[in-house]
């Protein structure tokens, strides 16, 4: 247990508030559509054991598997073998939401399904998130 502990990296996390009711948010995090928008082209379905695919460009269509759903709460996702992909939602009051992207799963030893260091892999993603997570928050105040 102790040497797993020592192999993993930090997860990232990405807070944002919106100015937006939380419902609103919701329905960006808990359906196709939604993620369509503001992530990436997929055929998710909010079903705890659903599989869906997301298409990553380059990167190819990914599979995923529905962890976890409470709505209007959170919602988590397995992304191809190793990452989980978790979305925590709390309500602000004010038509604002506070919205933290958890991306966990990192390991100091691994690598992706494309032969790229998962330490370098996490830091590339860890600035992307920055930008999607904003583009989120557009999609959910406009």
């Amino acid at each position: 247990m102790k040497m797993e502990t020592q192999n993993t990296l930090p997860p990232i996390e990405q807070t944002q508030l919106f100015n937006a009711p939380i419902e609103k948010v919701w329905a960006a995090i808990s359906t196709s559509e939604g993620l369509s928008a503001w992530f990436m082209p997929n055929n998710f379905e909010p079903v705890v054991g659903r599989e869906f695919n997301i298409d990553a460009g380059a990167f190819g269509v990914q599979p995923c598997v529905v962890n976890e759903i409470e709505a209007p709460k959170r919602i988590s996702f397995q992304w191809g073998k190793e990452w989980t992909i978790t979305i925590v939602l709390e309500d602000q009051g004010d038509n604002r939401t506070q919205c933290t992207l958890i991306h966990a799963g990192w390991r100091a030893d691994g690598v992706t399904e494309f032969n790229m260091p998962q330490s370098v892999v996490r830091d590339t993603m860890g600035k992307g998130w920055v930008g999607i997570v904003a583009k989120l928050g557009s999609y959910v105040e406009a």
